[in-house]
């Protein structure tokens, strides 16, 4: 069976997330398949590099897939971005891909982006995009407070207790922050990457450093959090609009 991969973007905030719902609540995953039900009518499985949670975008997921018939992938790519309509989700590109490439298993590194508005007014263009804060907060305190993260550590503190990954201890290689003009305030951008993250990682990590932002934590005070290797350590979790799963590295990429 011919095996291709799919570059994906879509917005999260219709669904319960990528994964497919045993409850019959919308997902990511579960709309892909019906599209793929409709050119080749069986049950389809894909398998994704990442399961990003509710509320969670992607401008750069990336899945893999069996077909019976040998499609061109830009044929397969229009037919499936024809079938997903209306749902908030596109094909940006589809190829063919050797038998042995996975998206979660052959990945390298996956990349994210968390978008924070800080202005007083409320959002419009990019409500449920992003997450606003209304106070002022202080860039270089929060890359003080994100440099006690990087590295290889157990982030028992930053993950969810509902997580399923096998051990706490990750190595996270980059968080920058970043700053962009925004009408009304400024655009706050988080980017992070590693080869893979832990259930609310990113979320827990961002909403401690904005409470670092705002002076009510010091910088030094992230690293007694991470220590801790407690839950109950952690800073708020901030809400799931803001995130983003931007990009998936490959030791070639197949997009390229």
């Amino acid at each position: 069976m011919p095996r291709y991969a799919l570059k994906i973007e879509y917005h999260g905030g219709p669904f319960a997330g990528w994964q497919r719902q045993s409850q019959g609540l919308a997902s990511v995953q579960g709309a892909v398949e019906a599209a793929l039900a409709k050119l080749e009518p069986r049950a389809h499985t894909i398998a994704a590099a990442g399961r990003t949670d509710a509320g969670v975008h992607a401008t750069g997921q990336v899945a893999t897939l069996d077909m019976e018939r040998d499609w061109d992938p830009f044929r397969l790519m229009e037919a499936l971005n024809h079938h997903l309509r209306p749902a908030p989700v596109a094909i940006l590109a589809a190829v063919r891909v050797a038998d042995d490439f996975h998206a979660r298993f052959s990945a390298l590194e996956r990349r994210y982006l968390f978008r924070l508005i800080q202005r007083r007014a409320p959002l419009t263009h990019d409500a449920h995009l992003a997450w606003r804060v209304q106070h002022s907060l202080d860039l270089d305190a929060m890359r003080e407070g994100a440099a006690h993260l990087i590295g290889l550590h157990d982030f028992t503190t930053f993950r969810s207790t509902l997580c399923q990954s096998k051990s706490p201890v990750k190595t996270l290689d980059e968080i920058a922050i970043t700053e962009a003009p925004y009408a009304g305030g400024r655009e706050i951008r988080f980017t992070l990457r590693a080869r893979s993250f832990l259930h609310n990682q990113v979320r827990s990590i961002v909403g401690t450093l904005e409470r670092v932002g705002a002076g009510s934590w010091q910088p030094e005070d992230v690293k007694t959090a991470l220590d801790a290797k407690d839950r109950a350590a952690c800073g708020p979790v901030c809400p799931p609009d803001g995130l983003y799963l931007t990009g998936v590295g490959y030791p070639v990429d197949p997009f390229g």
